[in-house]
């Protein structure tokens, strides 16, 4: 990426991933190039990369519906992984959402999992992102490094949560309702964590979530572990916080636990 951005003087960051994508059959000296990069009303897939009828040319598309540019950008990011790694494997993909790869072959869904890890790591460089967090996480500093990048903000977090070694759970709800949680390796093992998979699981009422008087705290609050996590000690508290996206309908949580926390259910 560094040089494709000396060679046509593009900033580093956020990432032209159309450029980028454009130019990359040429940079690695292959027949078979991406040549368009567009959008398109491809109802039911947030993008889809095709080839000609002899492979040679391949063309990427994102969904002309999308509204948010960070979502734009990570598809293209999502389909040239596609490309780069998979066009050998497949004859064409089509790429929905998380949320509609439950009834798909383990085969896909690794593929899938591939893709956007690659789209994570192009967009959001290791080394870079590092940086960009210092030891006082909030909603504020992944809002900054959003903006930085190009992405989304749950984006961000997903990407701080794939390396941290604090016990944190990333929530998306909607009308009360949890849509997907995904939660840090240490917070895993701490128990902490909600299966969201054909399961609906409401939001705990006194929580800051729930509250529907505060549509952000960026910073975030105390609350009653046993508010979220019911095996939780009895004086045990976590951080957390929460953004509303009126654009998506949905509302941003992120709990931060203790790093002794552990909510998993006593035995006797």
């Amino acid at each position: 990426m560094e040089t494709v951005s000396l060679a046509h003087n593009l900033d580093r960051f956020p990432i032209n991933v159309e450029k980028l994508a454009l130019d990359t059959g040429s940079i690695f000296g292959w027949q078979d190039t991406v040549t368009e990069v567009r959008s398109a009303d491809i109802k039911g897939f947030e993008g889809c990369l095709f080839p000609n009828e002899n492979k040679t040319q391949w063309l990427i598309l994102y969904n002309s519906k999308m509204k948010s540019n960070g979502r734009i950008r990570f598809t293209q990011a999502h389909e040239l992984g596609h490309y780069l790694l998979h066009r050998q494997q497949k004859a064409f993909f089509e790429c929905s959402n998380a949320a509609d790869m439950y009834n798909v072959s383990k085969e896909d869904k690794d593929i899938e999992a591939d893709a956007d890890r690659f789209a994570s790591y192009l967009l959001m460089p290791f080394d870079d992102y590092r940086k960009q967090i210092d030891s006082t996480i909030n909603l504020d500093i992944f809002g900054s490094c959003a903006d930085r990048y190009g992405v989304s903000l749950t984006a961000t977090i997903l990407r701080w949560l794939e390396y941290t070694e604090e016990k944190a759970v990333l929530i998306v709800s909607r009308n009360g309702f949890m849509n997907w949680a995904w939660s840090s390796t240490a917070a895993m093992k701490a128990g902490a964590f909600f299966r969201t998979k054909n399961n609906v699981i409401p939001i705990p009422p006194n929580s800051l979530t729930a509250n529907e008087l505060i549509s952000q705290d960026r910073k975030g609050v105390d609350v009653i572990g046993k508010v979220w996590f019911q095996h939780a000690e009895s004086k045990m508290t976590l951080r957390e916080m929460k953004i509303q996206s009126e654009q998506f309908d949905s509302i941003i949580t992120l709990l931060i636990l203790p790093s002794v926390a552990e909510v998993w259910p006593a035995y006797a």
